[in-house]
């Protein structure tokens, strides 16, 4: 048995919207995992992943996704009913959040490993402490810098022509990451963004805990609708799970006055050169870019370090 033919088994038999994790352990308490042909250490984490993929990207897929948190999987066949499933689902229930397992730096594996599958963004951590506080205050710089290559999707004679008549290739993003987004540090947060984010097409507050309180989240957008500042919630325990709540707005011109201020630090500077260098050869130089996790991998990580 594959891990998609498992998850269509459970679905079928439980006639309901399931998260990845709900998914397994049904599938453990009815043996299936037995019947499943792999090695691996965290098979939750690999049926999680495949059964999001194959829902976004393919199709033909027999799956498809809720729009709530957590995201709840269901078979199409069951289109006509989603409705009065969710109807049925349990609250989730109110659990005491416990203290931080993790530092806001290793929340930078897992928003790269985000970028680079579900934004085809190469990304690059910036050394805060290479820059000079003094001469350009607080504040300065994002925590990550990131370009999506839009020439990779195009045949080379179109990548060609749209330089050729001056239409940018590239889209640049700005990202500043927290562990945790509430009331206690919005508008900092926020405002730390917006100060060192005007250089970027895109710019993002990225957050592995985000308040669910009903006049946050309203505040939230508010501030996100006047600034053009997206939001992602990154997943710790099931990081294709990570998604863009809040998209950013997009701007077509850069402000190369604070990009000339920013590249007073040499990670942006390398950056800079970089994204030169790979959009005028045509060929992206990875090795680079900040190293993207398999998905095992990320997860051993944070096991690791918790």
């Amino acid at each position: 048995m594959t891990f998609l033919e498992l998850a269509e088994l459970v679905i079928k038999e439980e006639n309901r919207p399931l998260t990845s994790s709900e998914i397994w352990n049904l599938a453990v308490t009815k043996g299936y995992d037995k019947q499943l042909n792999s090695q691996g250490k965290t098979p939750w984490a690999t049926l999680g992943a495949l059964i999001y993929v194959n829902a976004k990207d393919n199709p033909r897929s027999v799956f498809s996704k809720t729009d709530t948190r957590p995201k709840r999987f269901y078979l199409k066949t069951m289109e006509d009913h989603v409705g009065q499933y969710e109807n049925t689902i349990p609250d989730e229930p109110i659990i005491k959040k416990k203290k931080f397992d993790f530092l806001e730096k290793d929340l930078h594996k897992h928003l790269t490993f985000f970028a680079y599958y579900y934004m085809q963004c190469y990304t690059k951590t910036i050394n805060h402490s290479l820059s000079s506080k003094k001469e350009f205050g607080e504040w300065v710089h994002p925590d990550m810098v990131g370009c999506y290559y839009r020439t990779q999707d195009w045949k080379k004679e179109v990548g060609n022509f749209s330089n050729a008549i001056g239409i940018r290739s590239i889209v640049l993003y700005s990202f500043e990451i927290k562990r945790e987004l509430s009331f206690s540090n919005l508008r900092e947060s926020f405002f730390q963004c917006v100060s060192n984010s005007s250089w970027a097409n895109e710019s993002y507050l990225a957050a592995a805990r985000i308040s669910e309180d009903e006049d946050f989240m309203k505040e939230l957008e508010r501030l996100s609708l006047s600034f053009g500042i997206g939001v992602i919630e990154l997943n710790t325990e099931e990081p294709h799970s990570s998604a863009i709540i809040i998209p950013a707005k997009h701007k077509k011109d850069f402000d190369f006055e604070t990009m000339n201020k920013l590249a007073m630090n040499s990670d942006f500077k390398e950056f800079l050169e970089t994204v030169q260098i790979d959009y005028t050869s045509g060929k992206i130089h990875s090795k680079e870019y900040d190293k993207v996790c398999e998905l095992e991998e990320l997860i051993n990580y944070k096991t690791q370090h918790s």
